[in-house]
């Protein structure tokens, strides 16, 4: 992370955030994939790619993916703590990474993929390896009005609805650098 790792909990020092503070990760608008508390110390170096099979009703959303790690609650965290590793967004209409808008109909299929900054980290036993997906990530990353007019010239707004999939057909997953423990060797 650029400015580095923090508990996602809303906070008031967030803009637009306002009491209960609940964590990010409860947010209607937030996709979670999380781990059972892993077994053995799960040690990750690399690159990370999240690849996603994703639709929206609108004519242009963003895609955004944060990796974390989860601890288990503690006297000084008694709900846990949700370390921010790494993250990234895609705007879906520059999904295809050559600078060309390139607008997806509302409501087929495409595949995203978002590449997370590379990171290091041992996910102790007994922490979660969680996902988190989302449309927005702000104020980390602009907002998408999801019309599709040019950025800087947005003059209206609209809602998104979006689909992840994850079936047989449009398998969403995480790609994740694990390396090999001592004992796997």
């Amino acid at each position: 992370m650029l400015a580095g790792g923090f508990d996602q909990v809303e906070s008031p020092r967030f803009f637009g955030c306002r009491p209960p503070y609940l964590p990010l990760g409860s947010r209607a608008d937030v996709l979670v994939f999380q781990t059972e508390p892993l077994a053995a110390d799960t040690e990750i170096t690399g690159p990370i790619e999240a690849r996603l099979w994703v639709a929206t009703s609108a004519l242009d959303t963003d895609f955004t993916a944060k990796l974390i790690d989860v601890y288990p609650p503690s006297r000084w965290y008694p709900h846990g703590y949700h370390l921010n590793l790494s993250d990234s967004i895609v705007r879906l209409r520059y999904r295809n990474g050559d600078g060309r808008a390139d607008f997806a109909p509302p409501g087929q299929a495409v595949e995203v993929a978002l590449t997370l900054y590379p990171t290091a980290n041992l996910f102790a036993r007994g922490h979660r390896i969680r996902l988190d997906i989302s449309s927005s990530n702000f104020p980390r990353f602009d907002v998408n009005p999801n019309t599709g007019e040019a950025s800087g010239r947005e003059r209206r707004r609209a809602i998104a609805d979006n689909t992840v999939f994850h079936d047989a057909a449009r398998p969403s997953r995480l790609i994740l650098p694990v390396i090999p423990t001592a004992r796997d060797r």
